[in-house]
């Protein structure tokens, strides 16, 4: 059993339905209780960053999703959810969790051809192998939304990057801990299959 983060910052229901497309059982809660004890987590997110990390701490999630990581939960973080995994945001500026050292920063863009949010397709390319990047090959696309990227502190945590005017992390990680900012359940049969890999990664399968 898959248990999404419910912390009103939106996408739930379309990675409940990605899971549901690939037979992984999965539940969305906002119980710090349940989040705790879960089995893997995934921590998605769209919106704002510092109301969403208001909102992880009033609820208790904050602990809860801590507290899970250091138990070796498997934990995929999405799109803010990933965000939220480094030290800090600009955006608010807001603290993060601070389980991968690094800042999510502003696209600072000089083309002008370029526009705020980076949305849509885009390609990524792996730059270390981790289990549930399996498959993709160089130059496949996945589907992006958002306006801050990753920026990790250390090379070691980045995993694969994409480009918009500039090269940025799009795939992080470390230990039982994995997140992408594009969005996995937006990006068709590539997306779901880093879905269902994440469902027998690091632990039980679902």
């Amino acid at each position: 059993m898959i248990t999404i983060v419910d912390y009103n910052a939106g996408n739930l229901r379309s990675v409940k339905r990605a899971c549901d497309a690939v037979g992984i059982e999965s539940v969305f809660t906002q119980d710090a209780s349940a989040v705790a004890s879960a089995e893997r987590i995934i921590f998605p997110g769209v919106g704002h960053a510092r109301s969403a990390m208001e909102t992880l701490i009033e609820t208790g999630l904050r602990d809860a999703i801590l507290g899970a990581f250091d138990r070796g939960t498997p934990i995929l973080g999405i799109c803010v959810g990933a965000q939220l995994l480094l030290d800090g945001s600009e955006e608010g500026p807001t603290d993060g969790l601070g389980l991968i050292g690094g800042m999510t920063r502003r696209f600072q863009l000089d083309d002008p051809t370029l526009k705020i949010p980076h949305m849509g397709w885009n390609a990524v390319d792996v730059t270390q192998s981790h289990p549930l990047l399996e498959g993709l090959e160089p130059k496949d696309e996945l589907y992006f939304v958002h306006s801050y990227y990753l920026d990790p502190s250390k090379r070691a945590h980045v995993f694969a990057t994409s480009d918009y005017g500039g090269a940025f992390a799009c795939a992080i990680g470390r230990d039982n801990l994995f997140a992408t900012q594009f969005h996995p359940e937006k990006s068709g049969r590539l997306g779901l299959e880093l879905l269902s890999r994440f469902a027998t990664w690091g632990g039980s399968p679902c």
